[in-house]
C-alpha cells in the first residue's frame, strides 16, 4: 500500500479467476481494490477472506478514486463485449499514464483494436494471458503480458510478485508489442488442446484397445510422470483415473463421465490463425476436430449402429511404444505451436522471444512440463533472428528418431484394430510429410495448371512460373 493510503492496483471482475488473482496480489503485500457488477458478491468475497483486506468499490468511479496514480487496473471479465463495455465506462475516468490490463482470454484481433483505441487516449492498454486455472490464479500462474512497453515496466513488480516460480525463474515475461500477450496465450491453449487429446488417445488405447484395468493405466501414467514425460497434465491424468465415483461406491468416476468435451474457442482461434499465417498445425487441428466430433454424441451413436465398424485388440504394442508415441507426438504439437508463434511475431512485429515463452511455461501453466526447459535451451542456442523448427534442434531430432519405430507401431496397430487416434496419426503424418524432400504436390500443381492455368515451377528452374497446354484425352 502506498503512503497515501491509496491502493496499489484494482481487479475488475471478482469471479473465480479474478477473486483468486486479487487474493494473490494481496498475499504479496499489495493493497487491492476490487469491483464486481454484483456488489453483493464482491462484499461476500471480501468477508470470506478478511486476511486479504480487499477494498470493495460500488462503482467504477469509486474504484478509480481508490487507486494511486498512475493507476493500474486488471480486468478479469468475460472476453468479448464485456471488455469493451468496461473500457467504455473507464475511459472518461482515466488519466495520463493509467494502465488497463485485459487478463481474460480475449481474441488477439480484439486486443489489436483495443490497443489502437488506447493509442489515441491518455491511458495505456495491455493484453495479458493468464494460465493456471483457479488454483494458479491464487498460488502463482504463468503470466503473458504484451503491448505497451512502459506499461509492462509499471506492471512488472506486482506481476513478478504473484507469478509462479520454477527452476528457470519467475514465470512472467514481456511477450511483445501489440496483441502479443493474447496471441501467446492463444497458442498456449492450442498446444494444451493437442496435449490433452494425445493423452486421451493413449489412455483409450490402453483401456479399450489393450484391455488394461484402470489401475494399470493410472500406474503407467504415474510412472511416466517420473521421467521425460513429467508434466502437470500427465500427473493429473493418473489422479483422475483413480478417483472413485461419489454416487456409485466401488466404481470409478471416469466411467460415469459423458464423452462429450467442451471448448471455449481458443483452440479454434489457433487453427484459424495458423491458416492465416500459413503454418501447418495438424496435431492441434486434429484435437479441435476431435472435440467437435465428441460433441456430436447422438450422431456418433447412430453412426456406430449403422456402420458397425470392426474393432479388435491391439497387437504388438508395448507400454514403451505407447510412451514413445505420446512423447514424439507431443514434440510435434509443441513444434507446430512455436512455429506459429514465430511466424506471427515476424508478420505482426511482436518481437516475441521464443526462449522466454518456453521459460515462463515451465511453471504455473496447464502445459508445464519438464521438457520445456530443454525447449527454452534449444531456442536460446539458436543462431540468427529466425530459429529452426523445434524438431530440427539436434537434441529433439535425436529424441524423435529414437522413438519413431514405436510411434509407427502404435499408429499402425491402432488403425488395423479400428481404434481412432486422430492426434497421434496426424502428428506422424506431419512428421512424414515434413521429412519427405519430394512430396506429392507436383501432381497438385499440374492439376491446378490443367484446369485453371495457375502455372507451376519446374525442378530445373525454380522461381520461374510456366503454363502448359495440357493434352486432352478423347472423351
Amino acid at each position: 500500500m502506498s503512503e497515501t493510503g491509496l491502493c496499489d492496483l484494482a481487479v475488475v471482475g471478482l469471479g473465480v479467476m479474478g477473486g483468486n488473482l486479487a487474493r494473490n496480489f494481496a498475499s504479496r503485500g499489495l493493497r487491492v481494490a476490487g469491483y464486481q457488477r454484483t456488489v453483493e458478491h464482491a462484499h461476500a468475497l471480501a468477508a470470506a477472506h478478511p486476511e486479504a483486506h480487499l477494498r470493495i468499490a460500488s462503482t467504477l468511479e469509486e474504484l478509480v478514486g481508490m487507486l494511486e496514480r498512475p493507476r493500474r487496473l486488471v480486468l478479469m471479465v468475460n472476453a468479448g463485449p464485456a471488455v469493451d463495455s468496461v473500457l467504455d465506462q473507464l475511459d472518461p475516468l482515466l488519466e495520463d499514464g493509467d494502465i488497463v490490463v485485459d487478463g481474460g482470454n480475449s481474441l488477439y484481433t480484439d486486443t489489436d483494436r483495443r490497443v489502437a483505441r488506447a493509442e489515441a487516449r491518455p491511458w495505456r492498454f495491455v493484453g495479458m494471458g493468464v494460465s493456471g486455472g483457479s488454483e494458479g490464479a491464487l498460488l502463482g500462474p504463468s503470466i503473458m503480458p504484451g503491448g505497451d512497453r512502459y506499461a509492462w515496466e509499471r506492471l512488472r513488480p506486482p506481476l513478478e510478485a504473484i507469478a509462479a516460480r520454477s527452476a528457470s525463474g519467475v514465470c512472467v515475461t514481456y511477450c511483445g508489442r501489440g496483441s502479443a500477450g493474447h496471441f501467446v496465450k492463444m497458442v498456449h491453449n492450442g498446444i494444451e488442446y493437442g496435449d490433452m487429446q494425445l493423452i486421451a488417445e493413449v489412455t483409450s488405447l490402453m483401456r479399450e484397445g489393450m484391455g488394461w484395468p484402470w489401475g494399470q493405466v493410472a500406474d503407467t501414467f504415474a510412472e511416466w510422470n517420473r521421467g521425460e514425460l513429467e508434466s502437470y497434465l500427465i500427473e493429473i491424468t493418473a489422479d483422475i483415473l483413480r478417483a472413485p465415483d461419489p454416487q456409485n461406491p466401488g466404481a470409478l468416476l471416469i466411467d460415469a463421465i459423458l464423452d462429450r468435451a467442451g471448448q471455449k474457442g481458443t483452440g479454434k482461434w489457433t487453427v484459424v490463425a495458423a491458416a492465416e499465417h500459413g503454418v501447418p498445425i495438424p496435431t492441434i487441428a486434429a484435437a479441435v476436430d476431435a472435440r467437435l466430433l465428441s460433441a456430436a454424441k447422438d450422431l456418433r451413436t447412430r453412426a456406430e449402429a449403422a456402420l458397425r465398424p470392426a474393432r479388435g485388440v491391439i497387437q504388438g504394442v508395448s507400454s514403451a511404444d505407447l510412451r514413445d508415441a505420446l512423447y514424439a507426438s507431443k514434440i510435434a504439437s509443441y513444434t507446430q505451436g512455436f512455429a506459429l508463434l514465430q511466424a506471427a511475431s515476424e508478420a505482426r512485429d511482436y518481437g516475441t522471444n521464443l526462449a522466454e515463452v518456453a521459460r515462463i511455461w515451465t511453471g504455473g501453466c496447464i502445459i508445464r512440463a519438464v521438457f520445456l526447459e530443454r525447449i527454452r535451451a534449444a531456442f536460446a542456442q539458436a543462431s540468427g533472428d529466425k530459429s529452426e523448427l523445434l524438431v530440427l534442434a539436434p537434441d529433439f531430432a535425436a529424441d524423435v528418431a529414437r522413438r519413431l519405430p514405436g510411434w509407427r507401431r502404435v499408429v499402425a496397430a491402432a488403425a488395423a484394430a479400428g481404434h481412432p487416434i486422430p492426434g497421434l496419426s496426424a502428428s506422424l503424418a506431419w512428421f512424414d510429410t515434413l521429412t519427405q524432400s519430394r512430396g506429392s504436390a507436383s501432381l497438385i500443381q499440374a492439376q491446378r495448371d490443367y484446369f485453371g492455368s495457375h502455372t507451376y515451377e519446374r525442378v530445373d528452374a525454380p522461381g520461374v512460373f510456366v503454363h502448359t497446354e495440357w493434352p486432352k484425352s478423347s472423351q
